[in-house]
């Protein structure tokens, strides 16, 4: 760094300039995002940054990183691979809390590595909930442990959270200005901070696990997730209860040559919601559908009625739902109730002859009648004005009747369909990704857009849904604040506040400077957004480094991981 800098007016504007960037962060005046496309157009009226220049953010490696790691999660998020997760965390941790919250908040600070922490709680917050549902641990008791470790995992490698991301392109402007004989600084692998990332992420996995006890909620009334009251609901108001199952009818079954609606009426049959009888699997199937050797039902009911029947109507129960499970996954399909209004056509139809199923694709299981629950004889029953069915469909299906004037769906739909029968390729696009990050010198930003460019090909997401998936706050603020740390960097201003800090203390080792920025990288990470504070905070660093004959790369690296601690 060169010595004796002085203020020149370029200097002035750009500290006038931070300091009203930091006074906007620390008293949100105004959304971070409309802050920082504010100063990059400021930072260009000023000319302070070359016109050419000034929109280089938005092309920049760290933002097209970003937006293809945002979609990566999506895809993973899409095809239900946490569902294969949460299984197997209550196999392997039982149901102690002890052994659970190492689990998870372990593994989301494993997967917050590899995807925005953002989005890897989010991803891992129905799991949580459902592990919270099966072992009766406090919801809250699980939460902050896997939001802490969730955000302590973004430091496990150059992907995990957007300072990290946008630490290697705050370098590359670095050694564009650097002074003459300096040598230029390195940028980093994807792995290279990993050794600090772990460390960060036993220390608090080890922190929760000694003092979770005293620290943690314990509040009762928390014990049971969303799905878990679901289904109590639905059981304790019609009390339909039980689970699903997979009948596939023998050559000796007296079912065979029957339709769906005959087999319906057979002695303790259980709730017919689907059937396979050609290639495709299909829910709500019509009462005049066939029955055939080797057609498979998918039914709900008590597994001991369940059981019973196919006994006595010689079918074989497979173990598992090997044709049904991607159909009853209940991100694609549920219980729900729907209304009829005053004025439905359906009124004075009887469930049967309204053929529900074939024009709607719903299966009524139940009618809430002004407080009295009819269950036998559905078919049978005739609509009436305020009669709520009770009813299993996909949603896809559901949303398609909430257009219909006939009815009034009294139940959310879920607005996101699953996709498991991808899970296999978004693993595989998500692992050529890592691969091509590992084993070849393409640039981060084209190995990750492969891997979101793969799902997108191949159906994991559509399109639409991955423009759906990006973060477009993060996306502006981090390529608007982008030109501010490269105006800082041009014109002289980081090194002149570095000379400036450095003249105020003195001689004071290079462990008191590390606390000292460790200390202002904490003080920023309360008031004002961790990108932003990344932009401002790294050229000082660096130029500081230079000046002391520090490392700048280990003392870059150091400010980030400190900002990368902060939620976004």
């Amino acid at each position: 760094m060169e010595s004796g800098l002085t203020l020149t007016v370029d200097m002035m504007l750009v500290l006038t300039v931070l300091v009203i960037t930091i006074g906007l962060f620390v008293f949100e005046v105004l959304r971070v995002d409309i802050v920082a496309v504010t100063v990059m157009v400021i930072l260009g009226l000023l000319g302070l940054v070359p016109a050419a220049q000034l929109f280089d953010g938005f092309a920049s490696n760290a933002v097209i990183s970003i937006i293809a790691v945002m979609i990566l999660g999506a895809g993973l998020d899409r095809t239900g691979v946490m569902t294969v997760v949460a299984a197997w965390i209550l196999k392997v941790g039982g149901t102690t809390a002890k052994r659970i919250i190492p689990l998870t908040s372990g593994i989301v600070g494993l997967i917050s590595g590899v995807m925005q922490n953002v989005g890897a709680t989010a991803l891992f917050l129905p799991v949580v909930s459902k592990i919270s549902s099966r072992t009766e641990i406090p919801l809250s008791r699980l939460l902050m442990p896997m939001g802490f470790c969730a955000i302590m995992g973004g430091t496990l490698t150059m992907v995990g959270s957007s300072p990290l991301i946008l630490l290697n392109d705050l370098i590359q402007n670095s050694n564009e200005t650097l002074p003459a004989g300096a040598r230029t600084l390195d940028t980093f692998e994807l792995f290279d901070v990993t050794p600090v990332g772990l460390a960060l992420l036993v220390s608090g996995i080890l922190y929760f696990l000694l003092f979770g006890k005293w620290l943690l909620p314990t509040r009762e009334e928390e014990r049971h997730g969303a799905p878990a009251r679901t289904k109590t609901y639905f059981a304790d108001v019609y009390g339909i209860e039980g689970d699903v199952y997979e009948l596939v009818v023998t050559v000796d079954s007296p079912m065979v040559g029957m339709t769906v609606g005959e087999a319906e009426q057979l002695p303790g049959a259980p709730r017919l919601l689907g059937i396979r009888n050609t290639e495709e699997p299909r829910m709500a199937p019509p009462s005049d559908e066939m029955i055939w050797v080797g057609t498979i039902l998918g039914v709900m009911g008590q597994r001991s009625r369940v059981g019973q029947f196919a006994l006595d109507n010689q079918c074989r129960v497979n173990p598992s739902l090997r044709t049904f499970g991607g159909l009853f996954n209940p991100s694609r399909a549920g219980i729900s109730e729907v209304v009829i209004p005053p004025g439905s056509r359906l009124i004075g139809q009887t469930i049967g002859e309204a053929r529900l199923r074939k024009r709607y694709g719903i299966s009524v299981l139940a009618i809430n009648r002004r407080g009295e629950i009819l269950i036998d004889n559905i078919r049978e029953e005739t609509m009436e004005v305020g009669d709520c069915l009770v009813s299993h469909s996909t949603w896809r299906d559901l949303s398609a009747v909430q257009r219909e004037k006939d009815f009034i769906v009294a139940t959310d739909i879920p607005k996101e369909e699953q996709r498991p029968q991808k899970v296999g390729l978004a693993l595989t696009f998500f692992a050529l990704s890592m691969g091509m990050i590992i084993f070849t010198d393409f640039r981060l930003a084209i190995c990750l857009l492969a891997g979101a460019l793969g799902m997108v090909l191949t159906g994991v997401l559509s399109m639409d849904e991955a423009y759906g998936s990006v973060s477009w706050k993060t996306v502006f603020l981090v390529a608007s604040l982008i030109p501010l740390g490269y105006a800082m960097e041009r014109t002289g201003t980081a090194a002149w506040i570095a000379q400036e800090a450095l003249g105020l203390l003195g001689n004071m080792p290079d462990l008191a400077i590390q606390i000292m920025l460790a200390v202002l990288a904490t003080v920023f990470s309360l008031v004002m957004s961790n990108v932003g504070a990344t932009t401002i905070l790294v050229p000082i660093a660096i130029s500081i480094a230079l000046a002391t004959g520090a490392n700048p790369t280990m003392y870059a690296v150091s400010y980030t991981h400190l900002r990368a601690h902060e939620t976004y």
